[in-house]
């Protein structure tokens, strides 16, 4: 899918760039950098109109930019931190598949909107890698322009953006899941423990899955109430901080989704000291496929962090050696997996032995 707008006339200057060039011919400077690329993706009129501005306004490709593929055999992948299980699981698995294929990765953590400002800033000069591969990580779109400028071959993994080729999952569905999961067990007062995971950005997944909780509860007639939606800031004690939220309230839920399975485990460990059991006083709910999930018995929604990897890993083998994607936006299944975390809410179970025993 290419971005089209109405052109809009480029003042002279002395030196034309490729934003120059995606201005007069009315599309974004994705396209235009696709297009000079012989990327797939843009439609033979639109390359049409690109390649004729590009001659119009005399614009050069820089050395930099239309280099070789493959000339330094070196992956930047870019992450917002290292120390939370999916960021660091996804890096595993893309390091250890580009390994194999013989090219060098080099890590980038920009955790916070100043590394962010850097890293995007000196990205196009450095000219250091064939390769970016982003990880889940929200970026401006002066950002996404930098990319553009690089001339590389750019793959989003665990999320989407724009026209870049991508993998990741349905998060808006990951959330109704795990709402219709609870409802169905009759839970009809139902919170939501968030994380805001980087300073300055937002995150798609979190909007995404509040989205998809909050479509739940209105499919089922339930009025979301702004008390039991908390946000914790990233940490090994957010879910701690966020079920402390929820437990001081006049009326605390049934039931929790959790956005991952380490703000859940966190979670447990409050209600354990507060003397609460799961599920039998609250039942919690979470997202990932984490380890440490189902140690702790958890029913989480499996993402299937390894899979999202390996792909995204693909998709930069074949656009380095020139292939053309069977698929450039890949979104993979998710599953429930049921543990013992989630049941009937405690009255409902109460209603149910009084109606055996009459």
């Amino acid at each position: 899918m290419t971005e089209e707008h109405d052109p809009v006339p480029v003042s002279p200057t002395s030196q034309v760039n490729m934003a120059d060039v995606a201005r007069r011919a009315g599309v974004s400077i994705a396209t235009v950098s696709r297009a000079l690329r012989g990327l797939p993706g843009v439609s033979p009129r639109t390359r049409s109109r690109v390649l004729s501005t590009v001659e119009e306004l005399d614009y050069v490709v820089s050395p930099a930019a239309s280099s070789l593929r493959g000339s330094t055999r070196r992956v930047a992948v870019v992450l917002p931190r290292l120390d939370s299980w999916f960021s660091s699981t996804m890096l595993a698995t893309v390091e250890s598949t580009l390994r194999q294929a013989d090219l060098d990765v080099l890590v980038y953590q920009v955790g916070t909107e100043e590394k962010r400002r850097h890293f995007f800033r000196d990205l196009p000069t450095r000219r250091k890698v064939d390769a970016v591969v982003l990880i889940t990580l929200p970026i401006r779109a002066e950002e996404e322009e930098r990319l553009d400028l690089m001339g590389v071959e750019v793959v989003v993994a665990g999320s989407r953006l724009r026209d870049f080729p991508s993998v990741s999952v349905d998060d808006v569905a990951i959330g109704r899941e795990a709402v219709e999961h609870l409802v169905g067990l009759g839970h009809t007062r139902i919170g939501m423990i968030r994380t805001s995971d980087t300073d300055g950005a937002t995150w798609a997944s979190d909007a995404h899955r509040r989205a998809g909780y909050l479509e739940a509860l209105a499919r089922h007639g339930l009025t979301p109430d702004p008390a039991l939606l908390v946000t914790a800031a990233y940490g090994v004690d957010a879910g701690a901080v966020g079920m402390e939220q929820l437990l001081a309230l006049p009326d605390p839920p049934t039931a929790v989704f959790c956005y991952s399975d380490d703000i859940a485990v966190a979670a447990t460990t409050v209600l354990r000291h507060h003397g609460l059991r799961v599920p039998e006083d609250i039942s919690l709910i979470s997202v990932d496929g984490h380890d440490l999930g189902a140690l702790f018995g958890l029913t989480t929604i499996d993402q299937h962090v390894v899979e999202q990897a390996r792909a995204a890993s693909r998709m930069v083998l074949d656009l380095l050696a020139g292939l053309d994607l069977a698929e450039d936006r890949i979104t993979l299944p998710t599953h429930l997996v049921v543990r013992g975390s989630t049941a009937p809410p405690a009255r409902s179970r109460s209603r149910s032995r009084q109606h055996v025993r009459q």
